[in-house]
């Protein structure tokens, strides 16, 4: 079956996406053949789907499942996506010493978080930030869609319906 084949499969369970035992193969089969743009707009959308739950929640499930260097790359992602005028009391905040040396070091552009920094960072504190992060920035969720698009395996992490969905939408991406 073509990625194609697949993707029509998935786009035609209208309303309410159908998570199958096969979803998490089919999800790898076109993550591998699809563009990755077609790959990232179908992440973003089950991350903003009412039918997953909340961003916020997602991006810490996702954190918690990637390798240091992911988990730095999201993070830079989240706090870029914040502005330098919040990110020190939200990063201070939520990470207490973890970051705050990090943060602080960036007064000039976004921060590079380390993989070694994002490491001391936990679900629930990286939770904390992209729900900043998407109140100061909506278009935080098209950027972490395509920062996964580049690492498709750590977002089978999700579960079903929302690789039913990503599937579902990249058909009429």
């Amino acid at each position: 079956m073509s990625f194609m084949d697949i993707l029509e499969q998935y786009a035609n369970n209208a309303g309410t996406p159908a998570s199958t035992p096969e979803t998490e193969r089919h999800f790898d089969q076109v993550a591998q053949q699809a563009p990755r743009d077609v790959l990232a707009h179908g992440i973003t959308q089950a991350l903003a789907s009412d039918q997953t739950p909340p961003f916020q929640q997602m991006v810490a499930q996702l954190f918690e499942h990637s390798d240091p260097q992911q988990r730095a790359g999201l993070l830079n992602q989240l706090l870029a996506a914040i502005g330098p005028a919040a990110m020190s009391s939200i990063a201070s905040g939520a990470f207490g010493s973890a970051l705050a040396n990090a943060v602080r070091g960036a007064s000039t552009g976004a921060p590079q978080v380390t993989p070694a920094q994002a490491s001391q960072v936990t679900p629930e504190q990286v939770q904390t930030v992209a729900e900043h992060a998407q109140q100061k920035d909506p278009g935080i969720i098209d950027r972490v869609g395509s920062f996964y698009a580049q690492h498709p395996q750590v977002v089978k992490a999700l579960g079903g319906i929302a690789l039913a969905i990503a599937l579902g939408r990249m058909h009429r991406g």
